[in-house]
């Protein structure tokens, strides 16, 4: 893909580096504290995770699994999704959104998204609800809510579930709420680059049902609620003790790491109106809602020949996503042909810039010139 390697980058997409020396006497003390006890797996550190992640969600149960990935997949198992049943999801989002469905045999069906937040469109929903709905998966894509109110109200109409795709948007709020607590289930990552991000892979699922969390419990150890007796096929699907302890530091801080991604997306958007840049489509706000800024998706023409004149300078960039989920070939194979006009428009012109909470304002001057700079005037 051309990118800039984090280590030569004069601005790298994200500085994991500089998140560690940041905060590293409390990582490296839960770190040892992990290590002195020897309990590796479903130990305290997840355990209190579970518990202070559904708290800040405004939930009752966390379930600590092994990805986001797994998170969706678990929830759609648990509620016995399958074989015959149909899952709506955005046209746009990244590939485990949809994979999630397909995994548990069910059909992904395409909505596409809006123009503004590139999130699913809820005034395309209805047409897409069929008998064989069983679950709309609404996706918080790039760290803004997407629109819950209407969304919430259709899933509810059509008695399907709904699952908030959350895993680029930990903190998020819209109507004086945080993410994850709107739907009756929501999945989580926490890949490293993500703003609550482990040194690993790690996943959790929080929700207020407390039949689905115990089911889930037992869907993440192979299907057995007591670790005795296996009444389901399950899984190993495990948040691991050391990247829960790792969390557990991060969550502590995510309110500040948030609020300086959103300080930094307004400097970038100043400044890049100030050189009136009209040819782009910067991210936004909506009233009402939070942007967490997991990414700054700058969308313009041209996308390609820019990413490749700020490789040259040093500037790491990133496309996120260049195809929409239907033109994936396994995807499109299952769900079959369509066309969304929207998504495609957002993948052939969407280009991430550097964005983490410890940017400084020098960087991204040095990104506004060089963007500015390679454009043609």
């Amino acid at each position: 893909m051309g990118q800039v390697n984090v280590s030569q980058a004069k601005v790298p997409l994200v500085d994991l580096q500089a998140q560690y020396r940041s905060i590293k006497p409390e990582i490296d003390a839960a770190i040892a504290g992990v290590l002195e006890r020897g309990t590796f797996v479903l130990g305290p550190e997840v355990e209190a995770f579970e518990k202070e992640s559904a708290a800040y969600c405004g939930t009752e149960h966390g379930i600590g699994v092994a990805s986001g990935t797994d998170a969706l997949e678990l929830i759609l198992r648990a509620y016995g999704i399958g074989p015959g049943d149909e899952v709506i999801t955005p046209a746009y989002s990244f590939v485990a959104t949809a994979l999630a469905v397909v995994l548990v045999g069910a059909k992904p069906v395409f909505v596409d998204v809006e123009p503004e937040t590139c999130n699913i469109d809820a005034k395309l929903l209805r047409k897409a609800i069929t008998p064989r709905t069983k679950a709309i998966i609404a996706v918080h894509l790039y760290g803004h809510p997407f629109d819950v109110t209407p969304v919430a109200a259709i899933a509810k109409e059509a008695k399907v579930k709904l699952v908030e795709d959350c895993a680029q948007a930990i903190g998020a709020i819209a109507n004086g709420k945080r993410v994850g607590s709107f739907g009756d289930a929501a999945a989580f990552s926490f890949y490293p680059s993500k703003n609550l991000g482990a040194y690993g892979d790690g996943g959790l699922v929080v929700t207020s049902d407390r039949s689905l969390a115990e089911r889930l419990r037992a869907l993440r150890w192979y299907g057995s609620a007591d670790r005795t007796t296996v009444t389901e096929l399950g899984r190993n699907s495990r948040l691991d003790e050391l990247q829960a302890a790792i969390l557990r530091v991060k969550l502590r801080h995510i309110e500040r790491w948030n609020a300086a991604r959103a300080k930094h997306a307004e400097k970038y958007t100043e400044l890049f109106k100030q050189r009136a840049l009209n040819r782009a489509v910067f991210p936004l706000q909506r009233p009402g809602c939070r942007h967490v800024y997991h990414l700054y998706p700058l969308r313009i023409p041209g996308r390609d020949a820019l990413r490749q004149a700020l490789q040259k300078q040093g500037i790491a960039t990133q496309v996120h996503y260049s195809y929409t989920l239907a033109e994936q070939p396994v995807l499109a194979k299952i769900a079959g042909a369509g066309s969304f006009p929207v998504a495609e428009s957002i993948a052939r012109t969407v280009l991430s810039l550097p964005l983490y909470p410890e940017l400084t304002d020098a960087q991204i001057a040095t990104v506004v010139d060089a963007v500015s700079g390679a454009l043609p005037s």
